[in-house]
């Protein structure tokens, strides 16, 4: 409540004739939280919360105006305050895509934000974000065997299943890594893009980094909280494919060899997805992650089924539900 009131007596600060009532609008994974002010005139604000012993709005203030100076709608900044972590934030509305998406209008709402992340992956530059480098999807894999195995299922490995393991996270983090780089979101997906005008409002996007190009596509397509038919997928993929070679991106000229890469990075996300659920369960007490599970095991198995390099982690997925059945 302190912090609340903390954020109440900034607020007015900036509107010291104006009233105005306080409602939680999101939180998210981390420590950040989202205030909504309403003003007498019905106006909204949002305000960030970030405690900055916790959280840095650094990012978040050099991704907006990147993605923004791109033409994507993200937040306009209209007042900071570091010191304290309170971001004072124009009003992107409360429906995201998860709640907006239906089979009539998902090409339509697909279609535009694939538009804005053409737009997003036309203005990358190197050395603008932080690099998607081995180091750091390495550390993302292993969320894998270390929240999700040993943790949620309480297995321990055998020696040849490790040895199997690090044979496919070497074939992973080749293709990764080989891939043409450019401004990654890092969570382009349902919950974080807002039904507005234009469309998509974008959100949430203070961890990006400069990276393989087909990653925030992989988050997109392969959602952890919406399930699309794959023909519908495949249509969308093309129509993003085809669009970004018109405008000149750096993606596969064969489309299956693209598909591959989709593939391949959407297998690195999903290992590392089952370890953060795994991990928002057992360390931070957030059950609310434990539902999306199977989807994500679905996509990350049936990607498995398709490629020979990825044969051994199909096996050890079958070895754990085994185990645990």
């Amino acid at each position: 409540m302190q912090r609340q009131q903390q954020l109440a007596t900034w607020l007015r600060s900036h509107f010291p004739n104006d009233t105005f009532t306080l409602t939680p609008a999101s939180a998210d994974a981390s420590f950040r939280r989202y205030f909504r002010a309403t003003f007498a005139d019905n106006s909204t604000r949002i305000i960030m919360d970030a405690p900055p012993q916790h959280e840095d709005c650094k990012p978040f203030l050099h991704v907006a105006k990147l993605f923004g100076q791109a033409g994507a709608h993200v937040p306009q900044v209209y007042a900071q305050d570091l010191e304290q972590g309170f971001l004072l934030l124009s009003d992107l509305g409360n429906t995201t895509y998860l709640q907006a998406l239906t089979t009539g209008n998902a090409p339509q709402l697909y279609g535009a934000a694939t538009d804005a992340l053409i737009r997003i992956q036309l203005a990358s530059c190197e050395n603008e974000l932080p690099l998607y480098d081995a180091v750091l999807l390495r550390r993302e894999l292993n969320l894998f065997p270390e929240w999700y195995i040993a943790k949620h299922l309480g297995v321990t490995l055998s020696a040849k299943q490790l040895a199997k393991l690090e044979e496919v996270y070497t074939r992973i983090l080749a293709n990764n890594l080989a891939q043409p780089q450019v401004y990654v979101h890092r969570d382009y997906h349902s919950r974080n893009l807002m039904l507005t005008e234009p469309n998509p409002g974008i959100i949430d996007f203070q961890d990006a980094v400069y990276g393989p190009i087909t990653y925030d596509l992989a988050s997109l397509f392969k959602d952890a909280y919406i399930r699309w038919e794959e023909p519908d997928i495949m249509d969308w993929l093309i129509r993003y494919w085809e669009k970004a070679r018109k405008v000149g991106l750096p993606v596969r000229a064969d489309f299956g060899e693209f598909y591959r890469d989709y593939e391949m990075m959407g297998v690195q996300r999903h290992l590392k997805v089952l370890g953060i659920f795994a991990r928002l369960y057992h360390r931070d007490g957030k059950d609310g992650y434990l539902k999306d599970l199977p989807l994500v095991m679905g996509y990350l198995r049936r990607a498995c089924a398709r490629y020979i390099d990825l044969k051994p982690l199909l096996n050890i997925l079958d070895e754990l539900e085994l185990g645990n059945t």
